[in-house]
């Protein structure tokens, strides 16, 4: 039996490759990611250079524990937007 060989390149069976997530979805995807990583770099500091000393105002100071906690679950919250987003179809114009 002889075997049917496909070729590999340009040939007239070239197809659109369409992906699950549109292209303009992963732009505000890496954008929720920023907002969080944002959120989580707020969150570090505080240090303190003596370890018998304590430092409330640093510690739990309105950046650390509530702005950054905010900012967190607003890019959570946006990363779902980006996700469950459609994208604009072009079949709307005719």
């Amino acid at each position: 039996m002889a075997k049917k060989v496909l070729k590999s390149g340009k040939d007239e069976t070239a197809q659109k490759v369409d992906f699950a997530i549109p292209k303009e979805n992963y732009k505000l995807i890496l954008i929720g990611l920023g907002i969080i990583i944002l959120g989580f770099i707020l969150m570090v500091g505080g240090g303190s250079d003596n370890p018998d000393e304590f430092n409330e105002e640093a510690l739990f100071s309105f950046r650390r524990v509530s702005l950054s906690s905010i900012l967190v679950i607003f890019g959570f919250a946006f990363e779902v937007y980006a996700i469950m987003k459609k994208p604009k179809s072009d079949d709307s114009e005719k």
